[in-house]
């Protein structure tokens, strides 16, 4: 673990029994009490988690709206100031170079948030696609900490200790002057987990005063540390995507089933021709769900219909929530029809699977 980066919260995780694994370079819990009861917290009354390691990139400049909007699949010119949307980055061939956040601070002021195995190629990414926009780039990831604060009860929660009425924070909207503990914090209505909460920046130095105090303040309403593991369940059954599994360079938004964040009608964007051919000839690949009985599916394995390989699991898990064996798979188009029987190789046997909704979670976002 010498090599590995560590948060500003490192001490705090290993003074409350974190199990810490390397993720992405990082020093990071993957859980504390157990996935299970981590999971269930998340769902029932408010999780924390350490989300430090993802990059923020600020562009500020008279053309950083026009930049942005070529950057990104969604279409930029929806949002009001403060206001943020989810979007991806692709390639001119249609594959994925990440998934992020956009924050619009104003007409020339926005902010990136990406994943944290991303942030070099990201940012090298996006200084070359600046070339002729007159605006500054500047990677604020090694500057910026963050919490996140999810669940039922997260507003009941962090309204303990922050100066805003956090009833005004709208979903996917935030807030550049709050107030927590004596420091000035950027607050976003956002998450990864299907739940209502919170995401919190602020500087290094102040975030583990923040930290703990919002564990003193939710104890008595259920608040636990999370790790990454439950993380991975939560936004599973939420059928987020994660780069790396549901998308990556070799496959497209389309394929992903993010059709809604990709906005074919904007004037451009990197990677649109492609993904337009890709539309108008017919999706080659698409993104099922399945469910099993038997078998737990896991990320690579393989999906069959009869003998013939169709495709493979991008995410699988027992489902804590729904007490079910459910994956994601990435499968042929011409096969994974609603309710039909496919295949799944487990180690040496081949499991059936019933190809069930992606839906597999109501999300309870606040509006």
């Amino acid at each position: 673990m010498d090599s590995v980066k560590k948060t500003a919260l490192y001490d705090e995780h290993v003074a409350a029994g974190g199990k810490i694994i390397d993720f992405a370079g990082w020093a990071l819990p993957v859980q504390y009490e157990g996935i299970i009861e981590e999971h269930e917290a998340v769902r029932n009354a408010a999780g924390m988690f350490d989300v430090s390691h993802m990059g923020e990139v600020e562009v500020i400049g008279k053309d950083a709206f026009a930049f942005v909007q070529n950057l990104v699949t969604n279409d930029v010119s929806t949002l009001e100031d403060n206001q943020i949307l989810y979007a991806m980055m692709c390639y001119e061939h249609g594959g994925v170079v990440d998934d992020l956040l956009v924050y619009k601070f104003g007409a020339e002021h926005f902010y990136l948030v990406i994943n944290a195995s991303n942030v070099e190629k990201d940012f090298a990414w996006m200084q070359e696609q600046s070339k002729g926009y007159d605006l500054t780039l500047e990677n604020l990831s090694d500057r910026v900490s963050e919490i996140a604060l999810q669940g039922p009860l997260a507003q009941e929660i962090l309204q303990k200790i922050a100066d805003v009425d956090l009833s005004t924070i709208k979903f996917f909207y935030c807030n550049r002057n709050v107030m927590i503990e004596g420091v000035k914090c950027l607050v976003s209505r956002t998450g990864y987990t299907g739940e209502d909460g919170f995401e919190i920046y602020a500087p290094h130095a102040d975030i583990a005063k923040i930290w703990r105090k919002l564990l003193e303040v939710g104890k008595d309403l259920g608040l636990k540390p999370t790790g990454l593991g439950c993380r991975d369940t939560l936004r599973f059954e939420a059928t987020l995507p994660l780069y790396g599994h549901e998308i990556d360079q070799n496959i497209t938004p389309l394929e992903a089933g993010l059709g809604f964040f990709v906005k074919l009608d904007k004037p451009n964007f990197i990677g649109k021709d492609a993904l337009v051919a890709q539309k108008a000839n017919g999706l080659p690949r698409k993104t099922i769900g399945l469910e099993m009985v038997k078998g737990i599916p896991r990320q690579g394995y393989e999906v069959l219909a009869g003998d013939k390989v169709i495709g493979v699991i991008t995410t699988g898990y027992f489902s804590p929530t729904l007490k079910k064996n459910i994956a994601l798979a990435l499968v042929d188009s011409a096969y994974g029809e609603m309710g039909s029987e496919l295949g799944v190789q487990v180690r040496k046997n081949v499991f059936p699977a019933t190809v069930i909704s992606k839906r597999f979670y109501q999300k309870q976002y606040k509006k």
